[in-house]
């Protein structure tokens, strides 16, 4: 018989591996993340104007979390007594015009005059993965580091009128906060301009000068939804541009209809780089705030403001019921195969929807 040849390897039976997945550790980190939102203590770090506690208020009304979306309800309604009381600018423009170095000049210029600015940046979110780069903070390194300043950027999440979908309640948790000037600035611009319009007391419409007709650039509908049109970049060989987009803008205004505030469109010239006309600016916001509140349009725009967010609540919270609904949800599946399939058009499929299932 052969002898077998010895080897210096040697495999030995194996060990027998554990789960990959420890089912007790998953349950207590499902139970950590339930209990990671305290209302109390995230109220109480809100009301002593603690950043930390800010955040994460923030991240809690974000989530799409059915436990975490009572949560956030429960903290908005006990920070509402305590919000209000600031000043509400809306930030918006095309790609390029220098919106975060504009508001970094001006959220600067702001903190030396002694107010405490919050700035909800929204960035776009990818219509594939849903996800943003979310770089606000980076652009805006100087306004970050202030102790009178907080920078939050969020998501679009697909949301029309360049606002996260949560931006208004994030609003009212800065103001509960302390803040007494809230900057938001939107994505891109357009006509859908319109969603940003409705939660900010004073729109500002951000334009580069140079890129062509200047009065081909803007839309009618947002040049009549701002209460001011900067032009920025006007410094060094853009000056003589820069003034030229002024008159134009000056001479469009006056073919629109008057502002329902009584207080007529600002057109001005600034430079975030040198930060000239800012303070001018700022200046035409008291005035703009100041006759407002006389005439009793700044608080009635509010009011107003609070029904639009109702009604769009109210749409969200149909379009979250519909697709929960499992027939619902199907007979869409099947319309909107018709809709793609050219055999029902887009009306008359959601009139269909709404038909078997109205109320």
């Amino acid at each position: 018989m052969a002898k077998k040849k010895s080897s210096s390897l040697h495999v030995q039976d194996g060990v027998e591996q554990p789960q990959q997945v420890n089912e007790k550790i998953l349950e207590q980190l499902i139970q950590k993340r339930k209990k990671e939102f305290d209302v109390n203590k995230l109220f109480e770090g809100i009301l002593s104007h603690d950043r930390v506690s800010l955040s994460q208020a923030i991240t809690l009304i974000e989530s799409n979390l059915p436990e975490h979306q009572d949560l956030a309800q429960e903290l908005i309604e006990r920070c509402l007594p305590y919000a209000g009381n600031s000043i509400r600018i809306g930030i918006t423009g095309p790609p390029g015009a220098g919106k975060s170095t504009f508001i970094e000049a001006f959220g600067t210029f702001l903190t030396s005059k002694g107010h405490s600015v919050a700035v909800l940046a929204i960035d776009p979110s990818s219509q594939n993965s849903k996800g943003s780069i979310l770089g606000d903070k980076t652009r805006m390194e100087k306004l970050s580091i202030n102790p009178k300043a907080f920078i939050r950027p969020s998501p679009s999440a697909g949301t029309l009128g360049g606002v996260s979908k949560k931006t208004k309640e994030s609003i009212i948790i800065c103001e509960a906060a302390g803040f007494d000037i809230i900057i938001v600035e939107t994505v891109g611009v357009g006509q859908s301009e319109v969603a940003a319009h409705s939660m900010v007391d004073f729109f500002t419409l951000l334009h580069v000068p140079g890129t062509g007709d200047e009065l081909q650039g803007i839309k009618r509908g947002i040049m009549e939804l701002v209460h001011a049109i900067l032009i920025n970049k006007a410094d060094g060989d853009n000056i003589l541009k820069a003034e030229e987009a002024k008159t134009q803008l000056q001479n469009a205004i006056h073919f629109l209809p008057p502002p329902a505030s009584g207080v007529p469109t600002y057109v001005g010239l600034v430079s975030a780089l040198q930060e000239k006309g800012i303070e001018e600016f700022w200046n035409h916001i008291q005035f703009f705030v100041a006759k407002t509140k006389e005439n009793g349009t700044f608080y009635q725009n509010r009011k107003w403001q609070e029904v639009i967010r109702f009604q769009q609540a109210l749409i969200e919270l149909f379009l979250e019921h519909m697709q929960k609904h499992p027939e619902m949800n199907r007979f869409q599946k099947e319309l909107e195969t018709q809709v793609f399939n050219l055999k029902i058009s887009p009306y008359a499929a959601a009139q269909k929807l709404f038909n078997k299932f109205k109320i």
